[in-house]
């Protein structure tokens, strides 16, 4: 089976769009959304009604921190985060509320996990920056894989049976073999808004049968995603992020 995996997206309809588009070529079984639909791009209600249709025909979809902060509390936000949610909140109907309110924050099946932030405490909303946090996710679950977004950094966590944990920087495009006698964390990067300096959108590809995980990029235009967010009063530093990819 392959699975399609998604997270970050932030809004941005035409970074989600060029995604969807470059994994329908490759035929996936499944869609699996790791949160975050809304915050900082122009298109929350566009993005949040895509999501909610495909979990309509069966795809996993998890809430992240920004989902959450829609319906609840901006208190432990930066000010441009706190001024897209304020917006983003006025843009949403009660119907596409009501639908991020109620999603789950993990997802198991079989020998993964998959989290929009970490497995340690999924709705404490920590960061996976390095070893020692990889660590602690993977040790806070049986699962053999974690998969999670929140960062907007694409990266890789290999920990052998002995607790010795290597991290690596995924290329995109090339098949890496989840190799059984380890286990892994692997933090997808961002559709909407990625941060590694590279702006093209970053989703991924797993599969299950051969055990391979791919990352994947897509070009799309961020000129027209970051003009949106300026058209829309939004703090420019939103648009610019687009297109400088940090």
């Amino acid at each position: 089976m392959l699975i399609a995996l998604f997270t970050d997206i932030h809004g941005n309809r035409e970074a989600i769009d060029a995604c969807l588009a470059h994994a329908q070529r490759a035929r996936p079984d499944r869609m699996v959304f790791l949160g975050d639909y809304v915050g900082y791009g122009a298109d929350p209600g566009y993005v949040v009604d895509l999501v909610r249709d495909f979990v309509a025909r069966g795809a996993v979809a998890l809430r992240g921190n920004h989902d959450d902060a829609v319906v609840g509390s901006t208190a432990r936000m930066n000010v441009a985060a706190r001024e897209a949610i304020e917006w983003t909140r006025g843009r949403l109907d009660e119907a596409q509320r009501r639908f991020l309110a109620g999603l789950p924050l993990t997802h198991e099946e079989e020998d993964r996990l998959f989290v929009h932030a970490n497995a340690v405490a999924p709705g404490g909303w920590g960061y996976v920056t390095d070893r020692l946090e990889a660590a602690r996710s993977l040790m806070a679950t049986r699962r053999r894989c974690v998969f999670c977004g929140h960062l907007h950094v694409p990266g890789l966590y290999r920990m052998a049976a002995n607790g010795l944990l290597d991290a690596f920087t995924p290329a995109a495009g090339i098949a890496i073999p989840l190799l059984p006698e380890h286990r892994w964390l692997a933090v997808l990067g961002a559709v909407g808004q990625p941060r590694d300096g590279n702006p093209e959108a970053c989703y991924a590809l797993l599969d299950d049968e051969r055990d391979e995980l791919t990352y994947v990029r897509v070009p799309y235009d961020a000129a027209a995603a970051a003009e949106k967010i300026l058209d829309a009063g939004l703090p420019p530093r939103l648009a610019a992020r687009l297109l400088q990819g940090w």
